[in-house]
């Protein structure tokens, strides 16, 4: 067993993100301003987007993304209940009504698509390949992800990512909206307090110090010291991503013969980002539950998670609009034998050995 604790998924921070932010600091240029801008240019280069605005958040992006599509009160837009439960806020915060649906029993993911507005999400990493009328990708987990070899982000529809301390790429708190160059700049006037575009020239010597506001906006702009961040993300990410897809492989080979596991893998024409590697247990091969295999994985000093608890069995949720666990049994049943287990780069080989060791002394210990 190991001697110290394995975290669950720390950031991915080196000398050259320090140096960067360091640098910024110098500059005297610590909110958005030219790294952003450079920021974004590279972004949207790294996926073959049109265009991408820098956002504090990923739900901001979700958000706003809503908001350049013209959605609100009297809408719908439907959102598979296996997700983080921003994806069902940002339609509450414009009015409209989210349509909570069930998840295709094998990725998690949307299963289908019936002409109202949708939300994709990318769960885990996984592509979904649903199309339809979609007001906007949730890429939180999905970058370097891909569908028939075009980069998720640059699919011609507007997509939200999520740049936590967690992520794939991370600035700490951070997020891109991806998409056509006429929705991004929709998006981008609600993105500073309705400001005219690119108001922070006002403090650069090119700029005017006049601005008009012609809307209600919101404040989620991001900051040149996140962005110096991501600049030196983005150059690591093939990097990165190579270590993660070389970790979820070892995994994969692994613990593919255990019967008591379900497995996670690439859907053909698909690249996964494997942002999580999710193991479903076959709670009848077992004589303990989920929750008890992640306690006997936590003594064996090994971090965990669940991904995530579904929307209908939060309560506000599910008071507001009735939900009721029968009403979405997929993602019911799969939710109570998730478990998701570390992969970052940083993991050692012996890190991973430790994990695939933990994993099989617990099965081997508590199989039926």
């Amino acid at each position: 067993m190991r001697d110290s604790f394995l975290p669950f998924a720390p950031p991915d921070i080196g000398n050259d993100e320090i140096a960067a932010v360091v640098e910024t600091l110098r500059s005297g240029w610590m909110t958005t301003g030219p790294k952003t801008a450079a920021f974004e240019k590279s972004f949207a280069e790294t996926v073959g987007a049109e265009a991408a605005l820098a956002l504090n958040s990923g739900t901001a992006a979700l958000h706003l993304a809503l908001l350049a599509h013209g959605i609100g009160a009297g809408d719908e837009v439907v959102v598979p209940v296996m997700t983080f439960s921003s994806d069902a806020h940002v339609v509450e915060h414009v009015g409209a009504r989210p349509a909570f649906v069930d998840v295709d029993p094998t990725t998690l993911n949307l299963a289908s698509s019936d002409g109202r507005w949708c939300m994709p999400v990318h769960l885990y990493g996984g592509p979904c390949t649903v199309g339809g009328k979609i007001a906007v990708e949730d890429a939180a987990h999905a970058i370097p992800a891909r569908i028939d070899g075009i980069t998720i982000g640059g699919r011609g529809n507007l997509t939200a990512f999520s740049f936590y301390a967690t992520k794939n790429l991370t600035t700490g708190e951070g997020g891109m909206l991806t998409g056509p160059g006429e929705l991004v700049e929709r998006a981008r006037a609600w993105s500073l307090h309705g400001m005219s575009r690119d108001a922070w020239r006002r403090y650069d010597g090119t700029g005017s110090w006049r601005y008009d506001v012609d809307r209600a906006g919101f404040k989620y702009n991001i900051t040149d010291l996140a962005s110096a961040i991501g600049l030196v993300q983005l150059k690591r990410l093939p990097d990165l991503y190579t270590r993660r897809r070389a970790i979820a492989g070892r995994y994969t080979e692994a613990l593919s013969s255990f019967p008591e596991l379900e497995l996670p893998n690439e859907q053909p024409g698909t690249q996964h980002a494997w942002h999580i590697y999710a193991i479903r247990l076959h709670l009848d091969r077992m004589k303990i539950d989920r929750d008890q295999f992640i306690e006997e994985l936590r003594v064996r000093n090994i971090g965990t998670s669940v991904h995530f608890i579904p929307i209908h069995l939060l309560s506000y949720y599910r008071d507001k609009y009735g939900l009721r666990t029968e009403d979405f049994p997929v993602a019911t049943r799969e939710f109570e034998r998730l478990v998701s287990i570390p992969i970052y780069p940083q993991m050692t080989d012996r890190d991973v050995d430790d994990v695939i060791v933990a994993v099989d002394d617990v099965i081997t210990r508590h199989r039926r």
